[in-house]
């Protein structure tokens, strides 16, 4: 039984061995093995050798894929309608100057994604309607549209001394913008309404909440 035992044990050490000599020749082919890709337009192959090389017709250097080609913005109108609400900042200067110096508004409804508003205006009221000068400028997703007040629109007061709600109505041209706005043009109806609550001391300011609407047609190139 001794006999045997041992014959058995050699016998497992020599499968053993082979095993571990079978393994290192594995792992030293599997080394000594490459990988590469290959390209062919939108086909891709890997081949995989002591000495890769790639099918005729295929190459290893990866195509540039091209950009997409843009499409040219088509003229059209556009439909907008919206309310834009927020803030103002007044300076009260000499001679009844009033400036508003500065416009924070977001602006929801039907507006193209110009949902921002920013601006700046000045008049100097002799009666309780008067004509002012203004501009703005509409802003979202990339692209702006630039506004300017025309010379009919008006801001009247309900009261000649403060407090007072002003309401102003009128129009505001289009002049142009950025992005898919870029060479805009058109006319938008104009109507809105804030408030003035300090006594407009020389050289103070006030900070009060607008509202603002805004509809028509923007023409874009």
């Amino acid at each position: 039984m001794k006999l045997y035992t041992r014959k058995f044990v050699h016998i497992l050490v020599v499968i053993a061995a082979f095993s571990l000599v079978a393994g290192n020749v594995t792992v030293a082919n599997a080394a000594a093995k490459k990988t590469i890709t290959c390209y062919k337009g939108t086909v891709v192959k890997k081949v995989t050798a002591t000495n890769p090389k790639c099918p005729a017709g295929y190459s290893t250097k990866k195509p540039v894929a091209k950009p997409a080609a843009t499409t040219a913005t088509k003229a059209g109108s556009v439909a907008f309608a919206g309310t834009y609400k927020g803030k103002i900042s007044i300076l009260f200067g000499d001679g009844n100057l009033i400036q508003v110096t500065k416009v924070d508004g977001t602006g929801t409804g039907n507006v193209s994604g110009l949902s921002a508003m920013s601006g700046s205006a000045s008049s100097a009221p002799a009666n309780l309607c008067d004509n002012f000068d203004g501009k703005g400028v509409i802003s979202g997703g990339g692209n702006t549209l630039n506004l300017t007040f025309d010379s009919s629109s008006q801001g009247c007061a309900d009261s000649d001394s403060a407090p007072a709600t002003i309401t102003i109505k009128g129009s505001a041209k289009v002049t142009g913008g950025t992005g898919k706005f870029a060479g805009a043009s058109g006319t938008l109806t104009v109507k809105g309404t804030f408030d003035i609550n300090s006594k407009g001391i020389v050289n103070t300011t006030e900070s009060t909440s607008f509202s603002l609407d805004l509809s028509g047609n923007i023409a874009t190139k």
